[in-house]
């Protein structure tokens, strides 16, 4: 079992603790590696621990009720997820998939509530990452509810900038490979209206894409589509 309280200290609901609460906190860390499209769990499986992922990238997403997938956003490496279940009975409110090999930490709820008791400054914590997830869902469910198309692509691949951009010779890299596929789950939108988007953007010159990595190039053009789509 890896030591990690280096690794649980810059986790921001663990970097008000303490070396000895750290390594309370690390004896119960359970590590686990997962493949390319694993999935970790889904949508309504009884919630058992909650996540950290140390290395790769997961995806969270719902399925609809016509079947179709609905990305709700990706974990980072440093990022907590299904922290929602450590209240009540609650099960998972959506499915995690591994999109890039992953190393994963968790702990079991029931060892979770009694750290809970011990430092309840890492209750507070959860609850403000919750309540900035929830923030995150209302943006979201407005913008699907009030935006088109065009401005909720503008808007997605302006935050995947902000997320995972690296400066580029020719602009903003997003250094994440996302399929036509992906990039329409995440605004809410069929494959055929991504790509037809994607065209119309890369005409204007905004961006480029090879390999399925999109570079913004022109990114106050592409904000300007914000407002005059």
């Amino acid at each position: 079992m890896s030591d990690y309280r280096e690794y649980l200290r810059h986790i921001p609901i663990f970097a008000g603790l303490d070396q000895e609460e750290l390594a309370e906190i690390a004896k119960l860390v359970i590590e686990r590696r997962y493949g390319k499209r694993r999935i970790i769990f889904m949508e309504g499986e009884p919630g058992e621990a909650v996540f950290f992922l140390k290395s790769g990238r997961i995806k969270i997403a719902k399925t609809t009720p016509d079947g179709r997938e609905h990305i709700l956003h990706y974990i980072q490496p440093g990022e907590v997820f299904a922290e929602v279940v450590l209240f009540g009975d609650q099960t998972y409110p959506a499915s995690a998939e591994v999109m890039e090999d992953s190393l994963i930490g968790l702990v079991r709820n029931r060892d979770m509530e009694a750290l809970l008791i011990k430092s309840p400054s890492i209750g507070v914590a959860l609850l403000k990452l919750m309540a900035r997830r929830l923030r995150e869902a209302q943006a979201k469910i407005n913008s699907l509810a009030h935006q088109d198309s065009y401005r909720r692509m503008t808007g997605m691949l302006l935050d995947l900038a902000r997320t995972y951009g690296v400066q580029a010779e020719k602009g903003t890299c997003i250094d994440i490979n996302l399929t036509n596929q992906e990039l329409a789950n995440l605004i809410g939108t069929t494959r055929e209206t991504a790509n037809r988007i994607l065209n119309d953007f890369r005409r204007s010159g905004v961006l480029e894409v090879d390999r399925q990595k999109i570079t913004i190039t022109d990114e106050k053009k592409l904000k300007s589509w914000l407002s005059t789509t």
